[in-house]
């Protein structure tokens, strides 16, 4: 059997830890630059706010129902998640993190008659120690786990917890859209429903090697799956990332070149970061920069370039000594910018580099010298150690006007308690 631990409006119960007013409030948690909803509570849910939907389309909405509005704080969100998944793993040695608020549980050493006591006994844990509410559902496979946790979360008559087994697996997949199938996305489900397929039993009772011949093998593994053969085992090992982007949209337009810089400097930072963070080095890496296709008012640009290093590398130094050159090439006068970023790809293990007879860098002092900075950010904060490039004043910075403090990050944001 398989489990599946998924928060509940995660980003809207974390602020919800920290500010017990929000309780039962509408709550509403934007994109960058505060543009687009990203997550809704379930009383903003209730008002007709949609998921994607631009924040200043649902201004009279949230004016008249007062509707409480956050900027994104992944720093929070984040931190939030870890300590969640510990506990989770405390209690079940082999779990997968699919996302930051969902977790995959072997539950196969497990007695059947004790997965409820189980799933109960994880999700009190969870409310105690975090105050993140969860809804656990559990199943055959995967998919079907997937599925329990929809009803565990749609009715409240289980506490949260719902298991799917022989007795009621026919009735609930009669019951359940297709499009709500782990793996159906919008073409499949347009295709499915050419056919006359809408709902789970209907998909389950295809014939699996006529939906791979007419679809994909992961349409044929999803039918598998709903059956009760396992496609899909749990992966709990860490797998390096082939390619690694940090780009951002502007929360205010930038015209000049410094400024780009910086933003440009700050994205190398992140990519060789994360590099080094996974042992890994980076072969190509790949810059853009683009206006605003949206103002039809201003002159439009966007240029693209792609770098080959002559060593795979993951040294901020040396990845910026390329990149900036090749930005500054880029850069047109007159413009106004509206975003950019990075892209490091061709990603290799750094014990498999192989280097040039005619390289110039001394590649384990660079190693001391990345690491050192590394430890010292780590300890003291992002940033405590940073590349003269990156600036400090930041015209490029996201707009975050409804941002929460880093309750669990930040020293000066520890909630404080009066007597």
């Amino acid at each position: 059997m398989f489990g599946l631990v998924d928060c509940n409006n995660f980003y809207a119960s974390c602020e919800r830890v920290f500010n017990p007013k929000l309780n039962n409030k509408p709550i509403v948690v934007l994109s960058n630059n505060d543009g687009c909803v990203i997550a809704r509570s379930n009383e903003a849910k209730s008002l007709g706010i949609k998921m994607g939907e631009p924040a200043f389309k649902i201004s009279s909405l949230i004016k008249k129902y007062n509707i409480k509005i956050f900027s994104t704080n992944f720093a929070l969100y984040g931190d939030m998640s870890q300590r969640v998944m510990s506990i989770i793993t405390s209690s079940i040695p082999n779990i997968e993190i699919y996302s930051i608020d969902e977790a995959f549980l072997d539950l196969r050493d497990f007695k059947y008659e004790d997965l409820r006591d189980i799933g109960h006994f994880i999700r009190k844990r969870i409310l105690k120690y975090t105050g993140i509410p969860v809804s656990i559902g559990i199943g055959k496979t995967k998919t079907l786990a997937k599925v329990s946790n929809y009803i565990s979360k749609k009715n409240p008559k289980y506490e949260g917890v719902f298991i799917m087994n022989n007795n009621n697996e026919d009735t609930i997949l009669n019951n359940v859209q297709v499009k709500k199938i782990w793996g159906v996305g919008l073409k499949t489900k347009v295709f499915l429903k050419h056919y006359g397929i809408n709902t789970a039993m209907q998909l389950k009772k295809l014939n699996s090697k006529w939906m791979r011949k007419h679809q994909s093998i992961t349409g044929e593994r999803t039918i598998n799956e709903l059956n009760g053969i396992i496609c899909y085992d749990i992966n709990s090992s860490f797998s390096s990332k082939k390619s690694i982007c940090t780009s951002r949209t502007f929360g205010k337009m930038v015209t000049s070149l410094n400024d780009l810089s910086s933003s440009i400097s700050m994205y190398t930072v992140r990519c060789a970061e994360k590099l080094r963070a996974q042992n890994s080095s980076a072969m190509l890496a790949h810059i853009f920069v683009s206006t605003n296709p949206f103002r039809k008012d201003l002159k439009q640009y966007t240029n693209y370039k792609t770098i080959n290093f002559p060593v795979p590398t993951n040294d901020t130094s040396e990845m910026l000594s390329y990149i900036l050159k090749t930005l500054k090439m880029m850069y047109k006068n007159g413009y106004q910018y509206k975003r950019a970023g990075v892209v490091v790809s061709g990603i290799i293990p750094s014990s498999q580099v192989q280097c040039d007879i005619f390289d110039t860098l001394d590649r384990s002092k660079s190693s001391h010298i990345m690491n050192t900075i590394d430890n010292i950010n780590h300890k003291l904060g992002r940033d405590s150690i940073r590349y003269a490039s990156q600036g400090h004043y930041r015209k490029w910075k996201l707009k975050q006007e409804c941002l929460s403090p880093s309750y669990t990050t930040k020293w000066n944001n520890i909630l404080t308690v009066k007597v």
